[in-house]
């Protein structure tokens, strides 16, 4: 079963000891509605974790995500298991409005983020 997702935005950021690739619907005055972060720690004190926050739901990433597949606007997460916090869903993809901006941050965050879980798909 899948469970999918509609962003408006999504941003890229690079920090001291993560980088993350972060997905929200906005209200038309700006609030956040509804976000997926997906972040990669970083540094020798860190162990390369992947991790994945669904509307302040958190989940190690490297365990629950098996693989990713990107397309045009298009992000799959392929999970080992199904989630129960998201109905028993065995993948989560998100779309999100192909503006350049987004393609920009998609572009500059994929592969820095989600690294060896980035697979098939057309980048």
């Amino acid at each position: 079963m899948s469970a999918s997702r509609h962003y408006d935005a999504v941003a890229f950021d690079v920090r001291d000891n993560a980088t993350m690739l972060f997905f929200a619907r906005t209200t038309p005055t700006g609030d956040i509605e509804d976000y997926v972060l997906v972040m990669r720690t970083l540094g020798e004190e860190f162990d390369d974790t992947l991790f994945l926050e669904i509307n302040e739901m958190q989940f190690v990433g490297n365990e629950l995500i098996r693989e990713t597949t990107m397309s045009e606007n298009m992000l799959t997460l392929h999970f080992a298991n199904p989630v129960s916090e998201l109905g028993n869903a065995s993948e989560l993809m998100l779309t999100f409005d192909a503006t350049a901006d987004n393609k920009t941050s998609m572009e500059a965050g994929a592969f820095r983020v989600l690294g060896e879980k980035l697979s098939g798909g057309h980048a």
